[in-house]
């Protein structure tokens, strides 16, 4: 057994399926929650992997220099030594976003506007070498809700998953972490709970019940894809993958 390090950014978005997946693939999980008071940790000694969740925050300042959550600079250090000592990395949309920014790409508000609901993503080329994706279906079926986008990959990042709107829909930094702009570990009280008096869905002028109902439609789709997807990040990081096809050098920012 093995122990992944997961950061819950947003009560509202806790491991739920994806938790249970990994531990499904033989992980142990240590929940910390920042938001809660929960300290980051300085490095990720005794740890096997790091997950990284989504949340309402900005991977991006304030205009006047106040970061998303008080956190974040301390998680992207984070980021940097995850990626840097080569441990197993997963970071879902605002996981992703941070991912992004701690090695220098860009997020903004997107310029195509709010992503909301069940979606499909295409798989890029590059996703044929990589141990994760190159088992993932062509268009797979994944859930959406974001108002910010990367619009800058990192340096060196290779793109694994892109759609007409919002090229920059998975990416992998390196050779052992990867970054996703979509959801895959809610379920559907999850979304419903997004979804109550969501200011968002009022701004889009989407129907809260339509939504929930339009995502629950493919739950099962969405496991069919990414529970075999979380199996294998979680093998990789147990050490039974034993795939290094696509090991390359990795960007050295910060400490």
């Amino acid at each position: 057994m093995g122990t992944a390090l997961v950061i819950e950014n947003d009560p509202t978005d806790d491991p739920r399926r994806l938790g249970e997946w990994l531990v499904e693939g033989g992980l142990e999980l240590r929940v910390l929650r920042p938001h809660a008071g929960d300290d980051i940790p300085d490095d990720l000694d005794g740890y096997v992997a790091l997950v990284v969740l989504g949340g309402d925050q900005h991977a991006y300042p304030t205009p006047d220099g106040t970061p998303g959550a008080p956190w974040f600079g301390k998680l992207e250090g984070l980021l940097r030594k995850a990626v840097r000592h080569r441990v197993p990395t997963l970071g879902v949309c605002l996981g992703a976003q941070l991912l992004a920014t701690a090695h220098a790409g860009l997020v903004e508000r997107s310029p195509s506007g709010p992503e909301v609901g069940p979606a499909v993503v295409g798989r890029r080329d590059a996703a044929e070498t990589d141990p994760l994706f190159r088992y993932v279906p062509l268009i797979p079926d994944v859930l959406q809700w974001h108002t910010d986008e990367i619009t800058e990959l990192p340096h060196g990042a290779t793109l694994l998953a892109a759609s007409t709107r919002y090229p920059h829909q998975a990416f992998r930094l390196g050779d052992r972490a990867w970054g996703l702009q979509f959801h895959i570990e809610c379920d559907t009280a999850m979304i419903a709970d997004w979804a109550a008096g969501s200011a968002l869905l009022d701004e889009l002028g989407y129907d809260p019940e339509l939504v929930v109902a339009a995502c629950d439609r493919v739950m099962a789709d969405v496991e069919e894809v990414w529970q075999p997807f979380a199996i294998r990040f979680a093998a990789l990081a147990l050490g039974e993958l034993g795939d290094d096809s696509v090991r390359r050098p990795l960007p050295l920012l910060g400490h």
